[in-house]
């Protein structure tokens, strides 16, 4: 089969298109083709190597995919061949730590392209309990584009920051695929959205998708904005996803006893701030990382109910990987990519729609 592979961590090139070796599957597993897989800026920071200090190569990244059952294995009896699937974008890789809460929290969790092999593959082995029927109605690469931001965005808004009908919260760059999502699943809670960008032309994007207030941190004070915009308080829960020194801008943003979930460190990974912003006011500094099989069932179900739309920005055929990488490190995406591993070649913009001519799909 055709993949997207990395022998070794680095720029953009680093990533190949090359020809490996086709899973069997093993019992109880599933033999996946993949028709769509999404790019998360996680992909970025593990090609260059910024977020573990080694893999085994050749690797395969990705942890995004929407496709249908090619082969199951044997014992596998609640799926049938051409049944569309989507895989859960995490999960144990031993079958003693299936049952644990969030699943994040086994000693053998896992992330697709990451700790096993990833989804930029025209083929995927997946256990059948860590698939999801794909009952949305949606094309391939749509779907492609939710599971690893609408999971983890269930997670860092609902279960880690709690957010509920009324809040108010604040999310750091909403334009990006993660802070996107997030906006989406605070405004169906029933919360009232503010976001930040750094680009005027992201404005219309973060407005379409149910933000109430956007604030432009280029030019405009992001604390004082956030009072104002609740009567003094501040927000009840920031969503930062930037980290760097814009994680002291979050904690003043929020008001006394909310709360400021980290969940990503696109401005650096090291922080700093006065300890005294956290406990003068009683605020709640917490992390949000991955997600659970749970979150992915309540975030499609959002899906299904209209409340949540995936945001497909363009795709790009599998050989042009690297493409989509360079776009995403650069700011260049609102929304999120997928990847067309059958592909030869594919519309660049979402505005113009998408041409696809398919490869042979046989094995």
């Amino acid at each position: 089969m055709k993949a997207a592979v990395i022998n070794q961590f680095g720029d953009f090139d680093v990533l190949e298109y090359a020809d490996v070796e086709t899973p069997k599957p093993k019992p109880g597993n599933v033999l996946v083709k993949i028709l769509a897989a999404g790019v998360n800026r996680l992909d970025h920071y593990l090609r260059e190597g910024s977020i573990v200090p080694d893999l085994p190569f050749p690797h395969i990244l990705g942890t995004d995919a929407a496709g249908e059952v090619f082969r199951p294995g044997k014992g596998v009896t609640d799926f049938e061949i051409g049944e569309r699937v989507i895989v859960v974008p995490g999960y144990p890789q031993n079958e003693e730590d299936y049952d644990i809460y969030p699943a994040s929290q086994a000693p053998s969790f896992g992330l697709p392209g990451l700790h096993v092999t990833g989804t930029y593959s025209q083929y995927i082995e997946v256990p059948a309990r860590f698939l999801l029927k794909d009952d949305t109605g949606l094309k391939p690469e749509e779907v492609a584009t939710l599971p690893v931001v609408l999971a983890t965005a269930v997670r860092a808004v609902k279960e880690v920051g709690g957010v509920k009908a009324g809040d108010k919260v604040l999310v750091q760059a909403g334009a990006s695929g993660s802070g996107s999502m997030q906006i989406q699943v605070a405004k169906a809670l029933g919360a009232e959205v503010a976001t930040t960008i750094r680009s005027a032309s992201k404005a219309d994007f973060v407005r379409e998708i149910g933000a109430d207030l956007v604030i432009n941190t280029r030019n405009e004070d992001l604390a004082e904005r956030v009072k104002k915009w609740t009567d003094g308080r501040g927000a009840d829960v920031v969503i930062d996803n930037l980290g760097g020194d814009v994680l002291a801008t979050s904690i003043a943003a929020a008001k006394a006893t909310g709360v400021i979930v980290a969940f990503g460190f696109a401005s650096g990974p090291e922080v700093k701030f006065d300890i005294r912003s956290l406990f003068f006011e009683q605020k709640v500094l917490k992390g949000s990382m991955a997600s659970d099989k749970r979150d992915m069932e309540l975030g499609l179900r959002l899906v299904r109910e209209g409340k949540i739309r995936p945001l497909l920005d363009r795709t790009l055929p599998l050989s042009e990987a690297a493409e989509a990488h360079r776009l995403v490190a650069n700011n260049k995406v609102s929304g999120n990519i997928a990847l067309l591993p059958w592909a030869a070649w594919v519309s660049r913009d979402r505005r113009s729609g998408p041409l696809l001519e398919r490869g042979d799909s046989s094995i």
